[in-house]
């Protein structure tokens, strides 16, 4: 007889044990062992985070072990178990890794194939890998939720996702507003307005930081204004500004008084030192009109700012309409205006700040676009596939937060429409209109900064999000790249393999301004580096700061209760405050941005992988390499802001999470 002992890991989540029969199949290069039930007296003994070893006695050897078939039925009751991983000892000592890092539920058989990566065409056991895809496929079906959204899966709550992606029992999200009642601010849930600007520290300053404080003490000064373009919660919006926009009315008269350098208007955009932030995309979408005891308004201003020779951001220029009827003049808002007017107007340029972020920076370019990254993964890359290896903890609970999302945040009669100016048809509008100018390229970091003539640090500097996010893109990207050149030895390899041309053929779905296929092992790096940044640090940038930035209400609306000024002088306190959010909205507004800014509870920063899909060797020493430069990125950035008065961290790699999880 001889002996193969395999040992069996659970995971450590809640609820991973099992008291179902296990049974075990090995399947050699020879033959197969017989299906073998795990003897009853250690069955107790699949409880969380245990190793049970196992004998297996078979008359001849099986050869290679390849396959573990792991079985497993009910005794009284089904359960789900979680199997972390087997590892097989043959008779001569040798030892078999087989990853499973998934759940079994119900009375099924699952097979493993052992650690080792195998691309489509060099896989001698392409039978098992189709009926893989095949299986996922029936699970992992499209489904679109709202017009012109992008595709998602055909899940309504969390309950119907498959086991494998629902949300560990540890970790919840609770949209229910159970977090406005342990904030306290229970007690402002009704519709009067507040009386004045100090006001909205009734509901701050209980969870106020250092962060959000600096914002509450600085958010009207013009310079802190423009210093949220480059490193707030929204930092995408800035661009050069070469030439002034038809509808923008400013002229050099207006702007000359804000000009230091003894310039001409046309002068400084020659000289690059003229940017603007233009929020087109908010033009003609309608308001939020699901509560008839409040009217809603929103407006697509242009904001155009300036480089001053102190390297200061300022506005200098504020429209807020973009009338084109002749006769109709579009007013144009200037710091040389009574501080009510310029005061408004740039609030209004902050909530519809707010809104596209909201909607585009962060709903649509992280989560959405990371949820069809994890679809397309799951249908079309077997689990031996190397890249599935590479990017699944870059996908973990990213469709099971986009379900509750749908289920219970941006949902009919969700908190974004009780809080939000562009709730109900709005969001709807928002998107369909960000999704026909969405490109693959405007994912690429570089790519992005460059379009917006904002990559030079000499021309704009102290854009920390900027220089932040260049340095880990780099990381991820030589990560990346070391992965890929380990598996694929030449461009005819990537074009090879079928699996990824299907990965990339099925996120067109999604979107026909992204590539049909990939054909050099460069076009793969760079693909491959797009999910893992937009999903970790890209997220992470726009994620986390949502409380810093936005819980001081003033500086960032959630809405507007009365229409945007069309001329000047006509504005005083009581007429901003009429249009601020009331009680009721701040509150929800503050609620949801303070949970949505949160870490979750044991968080996986970017780079700590302690799944090991990988078994090879020279995959494990890339991620090692890769961890290095992460901590060199993190020791950089921590020197820079011991310098600053209000620090960016937010694109600090031990501040990044791995995935979109919140």
């Amino acid at each position: 007889m001889f002996t193969y002992t395999v040992s069996v890991t659970t995971g450590k989540q809640e609820f991973a044990e099992t008291v179902n029969d296990i049974y075990l199949t090995l399947v050699g290069t020879e033959r197969s062992s017989d299906r073998t039930l795990v003897d009853k007296s250690v069955v107790d003994h699949f409880a969380r985070g245990s190793v049970v070893s196992v004998d297996i006695r078979v008359k001849e050897v099986l050869g290679d072990i390849v396959l573990v078939k792991l079985g497993k039925e009910k005794i009284l009751f089904n359960d789900h178990w979680y199997c972390k991983c087997i590892s097989v000892t043959t008779p001569s000592g040798d030892s078999f890794e087989f990853p499973c890092y998934r759940w079994i539920d119900k009375e099924q058989e699952v097979v493993l194939r052992d650690g080792k990566d195998r691309l489509p065409q060099d896989d001698n056991m392409k039978e098992y890998r189709r009926m893989e895809l095949d299986s996922r496929q029936l699970l992992y079906r499209w489904k679109e939720w709202r017009p012109g959204f992008p595709m998602s899966l055909d899940a309504n709550s969390n309950t119907e996702l498959p086991l494998d992606i629902r949300f560990e029992a540890a970790k919840s999200v609770d949209f229910s507003l159970n977090y406005i009642t342990n904030l306290g601010l229970n007690k402002f849930l009704q519709l009067s307005s507040w009386k004045d600007i100090a006001d909205f520290e009734k509901i701050f300053v209980k969870i106020k930081n250092s962060e959000s404080e600096y914002v509450m003490q600085n958010w009207n000064k013009d310079y802190f204004f423009g210093y949220q373009f480059l490193n707030g919660s929204n930092p995408v919006m800035i661009s050069k500004c070469m030439n002034l926009p038809d509808k923008f009315a400013v002229t050099q008269e207006m702007v000359e008084g804000s000009l230091d350098r003894g310039l001409t208007l046309q002068e400084e955009l020659k000289a690059g030192n003229i940017y603007i932030a233009d929020y087109a995309i908010m033009e003609g979408v309608q308001a939020n009109a699901t509560d008839p005891d409040t009217k809603q308004y929103l407006a697509a201003p242009f904001c155009l700012l300036y480089k001053n020779s102190q390297n200061e951001i300022l506005p200098i220029a504020i429209q807020l309409s973009r009338q084109t009827t002749v006769g109709v003049g579009n007013t144009v808002f200037l710091p040389s205006d009574n501080q009510y007017d310029w005061m408004l107007a740039k609030m209004w340029v902050k909530y519809a700040d707010f809104n596209v972020h909201q909607l585009v920076t962060h709903l649509l370019r992280t989560h959405l676009i990371s949820e069809v990254f994890a679809i397309a993964m799951y249908r079309q890359l077997a689990a031996v596939h190397p890249v599935f290896k590479l990017l699944i903890p870059h996908v973990r609970f990213t469709i099971a937060i986009n379900t509750a999302a749908r289920e219970k945040l941006i949902c009919k009669s969700g908190l974004f429409e009780k809080a939000n100016g562009t709730g109900g048809i709005g969001i709807v509008e928002v998107i369909q209109k960000a999704m026909k100018t969405l490109t693959y390229k405007s994912l690429c970091f570089p790519e992005a900064m460059k379009a917006r003539g904002v990559n030079k640090k000499e021309d704009l500097p102290n854009y920390y999000y900027r220089d932040d996010g260049m340095m880990v893109w780099e990381a991820v990207k030589s990560f990346v790249s070391d992965v890929v050149k380990i598996y694929y030895s030449s461009d005819e390899t990537v074009q090879k393999d079928e699996e990824i041309q299907a990965f990339v053929q099925d996120y067109l779905y999604m979107c026909a301004k992204f590539p049909n296929s990939l054909k050099t092992r460069e076009q793969l790096v760079e693909y491959l580096t797009v999910v893992i940044f937009t999903a970790s640090a890209q997220h992470a940038a726009v994620n986390f700061g949502q409380y810093d930035w936005f819980s001081w209400i003033p500086n960032s609306p959630c809405t507007m209760r009365k229409p945007p000024p069309t001329q000047k002088g006509q504005v005083d306190m009581k007429y901003i405050m009429e249009s601020l959010p009331d009680r009721r909205r701040s509150s929800w507004h503050l609620g949801a941005v303070w949970a949505l800014s949160q870490y979750q509870d044991e968080e996986l920063f970017l780079g700590v992988y302690p799944d090991k899909h990988f078994t090879e060797q020279s995959v494990i020493e890339a991620t090692k390499t890769f961890r290095k430069k992460l901590f060199e990125v993190t020791n950089i950035i921590k020197s820079r802001n011991e310098k600053l008065k209000l620090p960016y961290w937010y694109l600090s790699p031990d501040r990044i999470p791995n995935s979109v999880a919140i």
